[in-house]
């Protein structure tokens, strides 16, 4: 059995994909809940890289003709989730900014009151 330079090429991406996301983890760069899912399509790459039987066999289970149509389904879809994901993610801290700068904006004209009276009183 032969390996082809496609094979070693797809392997060798996903082992570079997992290698950099364990590096950003490490820096604390990535946080670990982002980095597990990174982690884990790397995984399931060099897995599918590795045995390309796999994934004919499950087009072939689902009904689909080319299981590279198959992979680019599932890389689309997994696009989609990461992207709703994130505009989860962008959507809350976008509300606990604006609640702490509204809370901030208060404490200061809060500050600013006790200043003026403070001031008064002293004259």
């Amino acid at each position: 059995m032969s390996v082809s330079t496609l094979t070693i090429l797809a392997v060798a991406a996903a082992a570079v994909i997992f290698g950099f996301n364990i590096w950003l983890l490490r820096r604390g760069i990535l946080k670990e809940k982002y980095a597990v899912l990174w982690l884990f399509v790397s995984l399931v790459a060099i897995v599918l890289a590795l045995f390309p039987g796999i994934v004919r066999w499950f087009s072939n289970l689902v009904g689909i003709e080319v299981p590279s149509n198959l992979l680019f389904f599932v890389t689309l879809l997994l696009l989609v989730l990461v992207g709703i994901q994130l505009s989860y993610e962008l959507s809350r801290h976008e509300a606990k900014i604006r609640r702490l700068a509204e809370e901030s904006a208060l404490l200061s004209a809060r500050i600013t009151e006790l200043e003026e009276r403070l001031g008064e009183s002293e004259k």
